[in-house]
């Protein structure tokens, strides 16, 4: 896939979750735990692609890559446990620090995503000057 094309999948994912986000709080409560579940699934589903694509790149992407990809499948895991944990308590003073602590973290995931959008537009950039650079190397 072309990386002009992943970039337009990028767009409309993050067009649909703004979607998703701004209608959730409309939702009933069934219907919310459904959507959560599936963006749990569909995270895991996510990172399982990527490992997949870490380890069948080996040699062709950067080493440093594979490193962040593995970094990020422990993120994973750490998130899913806290969210469990968290679902744990019973308490309104618990449930209310929870609530404000998931605001927060959701917060920073978005702030998280931004960075890791800038960084892809350095790769995509870095990728076509490198083209470009290879192109002018066979001209001559």
């Amino acid at each position: 896939m072309a990386l002009s094309d992943q970039l337009a999948d990028l767009s409309a994912r993050a067009k649909k979750l703004e979607d998703n986000a701004a209608a959730a709080k409309t939702k009933a409560k069934s219907d919310l735990q459904q959507e959560v579940k599936n963006a749990r699934t569909s995270a895991q589903d996510q990172a399982d692609k990527l490992r997949k694509s870490a380890d069948a790149g080996k040699g062709r992407i950067s080493d440093w890559w594979d490193g962040v990809q593995n970094e990020w499948n422990k993120h994973l895991k750490a998130v899913q446990k806290n969210f469990d944990d968290k679902k744990a308590a019973h308490d309104l003073k618990s449930a209310q620090k929870a609530a404000d602590q998931a605001d927060d973290d959701a917060s920073f995931a978005i702030s998280y995503a931004y960075a890791a959008i800038d960084e892809a537009e350095y790769a995509v950039l870095d990728a076509d000057l490198a083209h470009m650079e290879a192109d002018e190397l066979a001209k001559s």
